[in-house]
């Protein structure tokens, strides 16, 4: 099955990527004419690269952060406790397809809900997903809507910290902010290395909501085509195997 289904692909894409290969007739040796036209020549590639790149460095820091936050926050012995773990896990329970479809609508500038607030006030609202500025940060709040699975990870790894070390602490006179660096912090570690690892293999893999919001083309000005999307147009509709 590792052969099959992970070697072969790997090394056929590897030989297919020095060929002019359509997916149906024969493949043509071209050598390194493929490379070479990638990166001189088209700038799609670039674009879907920066912004692929984008998304990654500045969503993936902000979902850690706000993440553990909201598992610290959950954590605490609080009132209806079980019902606001709840809320924040529901976003993910939503299908891609309706997400993308959904912050579309609320995004939509001049009728979309985010912006009433706005004009309570009198303020002219961005232009969210409607103008190049706007886009990206806007997939970035999207992306922190959606951490629901990242909370549970780290109530969960929250949970497994020994509260001998919180009591040792406090017999030491640690206040919260010592516990929290010298004893959360350092016993999250794991949690925190394996959110960042598959938040990495999900942002390079971030198709289906970009795609359905732009139909494929990365409106505004190619901001929203991610490498996937990139991908995806040279296969598929290119047949650019």
């Amino acid at each position: 099955g590792l052969s099959m289904f992970w070697i072969y692909p790997i090394l056929a894409s590897a030989y297919y990527s020095f060929t002019d290969f359509n997916g149906v007739q024969d493949p043509v040796w071209v050598g390194a004419q493929n490379y070479t036209t990638l990166f001189t020549q088209d700038s799609d590639f670039r674009l879907a690269v920066y912004n692929t790149l984008y998304f990654a460095v500045v969503s993936i820091p902000l979902a850690i952060v706000v993440s553990f936050g909201l598992a610290m926050l959950l954590n605490a012995k609080i009132r209806f406790q079980t019902v606001y773990r709840t809320i924040y896990f529901l976003p993910t329970l939503v299908p891609e397809v309706a997400l993308a479809l959904v912050w579309v609508y609320l995004f939509t500038p001049g009728s979309g809900l985010i912006n009433v607030p706005f004009d309570w006030i009198g303020v002219r609202g961005p232009c969210w997903l409607s103008c190049p500025a706007w886009s990206r940060p806007t997939i970035v709040l999207l992306a922190l809507w959606i951490i629901g699975q990242q909370v549970i990870l780290y109530l969960a790894g929250l949970q497994d910290v020994p509260q001998d070390l919180y009591d040792a602490a406090d017999v030491d006179g640690a206040g919260f902010w010592r516990k929290f660096r010298n004893v959360t912090v350092p016993m999250m570690t794991p949690v925190v290395f394996f959110h960042l690892v598959t938040s990495v293999i999900g942002a390079l893999q971030f198709f289906t909501v970009p795609y359905i919001m732009t139909g494929g083309t990365g409106f505004p000005g190619g901001t929203l085509l991610f490498y996937s999307i990139y991908l995806y147009k040279q296969a598929f509709q290119r047949f650019n195997m």
